[in-house]
């Protein structure tokens, strides 16, 4: 008898949590500690891939396999500039009113590492998704009516796409569980590269 795999979010992220949770696969959540800090001209997608890389050694370090750690970095990228989480309310006010009735891109990348119990070589996979959102002509009331809520603040680009109350988008192009946090599709062809499925984890 095989020992059960345990599924491991390198995340704090509640969206990430509860898209795992939506996929019927129980979930062990433990935060990674890393530095976030973007390389002199470090491209997106290359970006999001090391912080996921990162996110995902740092959370293997500290459990025990058979295991899937699952990390995960998504960041908001405007003229080919990378904008992070918004330290404060007037830098949450410049990125919403940069981003107003544009098109900018999200890329989300996700690295799943598997580790077995025989001490091998540990698995490991890393894709970036890519995404392109067209933002709403919305008000400067808007904008501060969200800042209020306190919501942009744990969001790349200071926004969540799925907000009730803010709707910032008009329209986007690609997976919409990537510019919320964790490309599903993506997910499921990188579990399947693996040879796993949701019911191989307890």
């Amino acid at each position: 008898m095989t020992d059960p795999i345990r599924f491991i979010l390198a995340s704090g992220s509640p969206r990430r949590k509860e898209i795992i949770a939506s996929l019927g696969i129980p979930v062990v959540i433990i935060k990674p500690d890393i530095d976030e800090s973007v390389l002199p001209n470090e491209l997106p997608e290359v970006y999001v891939s090391r912080l996921s890389q990162q996110k995902a050694d740092a959370v293997a370090h500290l459990t025990e396999p058979p295991m899937v750690v699952l990390a995960a970095d998504t960041t908001v990228v405007l003229d080919g500039e990378i904008l992070g989480k918004p330290a404060d309310a007037e830098e949450a006010r410049v990125m919403l009113g940069r981003l107003r009735d544009r098109d900018h891109e999200v890329w989300t990348a996700i690295t799943l590492l598997r580790a077995f119990t025989n001490g091998g070589q540990p698995t490991r996979l890393t894709r970036a998704t890519r995404s392109i959102i067209t933002m709403r002509p919305y008000t400067d009331e808007e904008v501060e009516a969200y800042i209020a809520s306190g919501d942009p603040f744990d969001k790349a680009g200071g926004y969540a796409i799925q907000h009730e109350g803010f709707r910032p988008a008009a329209r986007y192009t690609g997976s919409l569980t990537n510019i919320i946090g964790l490309p599903v599709e993506t997910l499921h062809e990188m579990l399947g590269s693996l040879s796993l499925a949701p019911r191989d984890f307890t």
